[in-house]
């Protein structure tokens, strides 16, 4: 788990794809290495990693075909810059909300203008994610904790800080970059535990006609 704090920003030094899979290196900048051992999680990007090897400066990690498929993983290239943060412990801070690690689709940038000091974005997600994100509730990209200022439909809008800016690769985004997102937690499991006893049903998921049913709509 993780809190969409970045810690560090790194940069992509190698990738070798393998049999259909990736193992990349990355150089980590002034991430703290000093408690990390091999088989400890590291979000890149929003993507929970396991580091495989500790080099000194970084680490190695796997990637399998499912987080090729899944997330912009694949789409990374030597020298890219990338979002940093080790795992929480029990003492960490929970700056800003509790992240997986498991990236649920792929975002893109779709208008970027200044206002005043902070910048700020319009991203479209896939339309089977528009329902978990919601006005002033909480969203990750590219493993960074954000509030959501505005939706509409499957469009959201971020105002980002200077501190934030700096901090992250954020200031690099521009029309058409894409985005590892990943939605809040708490309404991923909502929508699983309305579904109640058809939860066992292959076919079950929300409708109107449910929502109806059950009182949660009129």
């Amino acid at each position: 788990m993780f809190t969409g704090i970045i810690q560090s920003t790194g940069t992509i030094v190698d990738l070798k794809p393998s049999g259909g899979d990736l193992r990349l290196r990355i150089q980590t900048g002034k991430l703290d290495l000093s408690d990390v051992q091999s088989g400890d999680s590291i979000a890149v990007n929003g993507v929970c990693l396991t580091a495989v090897e500790l080099p000194g400066d970084g680490f190695w990690a796997d990637v399998s075909g499912e987080t090729l498929g899944k997330t912009c993983v694949g789409q990374w290239s030597k020298g890219q810059s990338v979002n940093l943060e080790k795992a929480l412990t029990p003492t960490t801070r929970l700056g800003g909300h509790l992240v997986s690690g498991h990236v649920d689709g792929i975002g893109e940038v779709i208008n970027r203008w200044d206002d005043a000091r902070s910048v700020r974005f319009k991203i479209k997600v896939p339309d089977s994610l528009a329902k978990y994100i919601s006005q002033k509730g909480s969203v990750c990209v590219d493993g960074i904790s954000l509030t959501v200022n505005a939706v509409k439909g499957a469009v959201f809008e971020l105002n980002i800080v200077p501190h934030t800016l700096q901090e992250t690769i954020m200031n690099a985004y521009g029309q058409g970059t894409r985005l590892n997102i990943e939605v809040d937690l708490l309404a991923r499991y909502l929508e699983r535990l309305m579904l109640g006893d058809r939860a066992a049903d292959p076919d079950a998921g929300l409708s109107m006609e449910f929502l109806q049913e059950h009182g949660f709509i009129r």
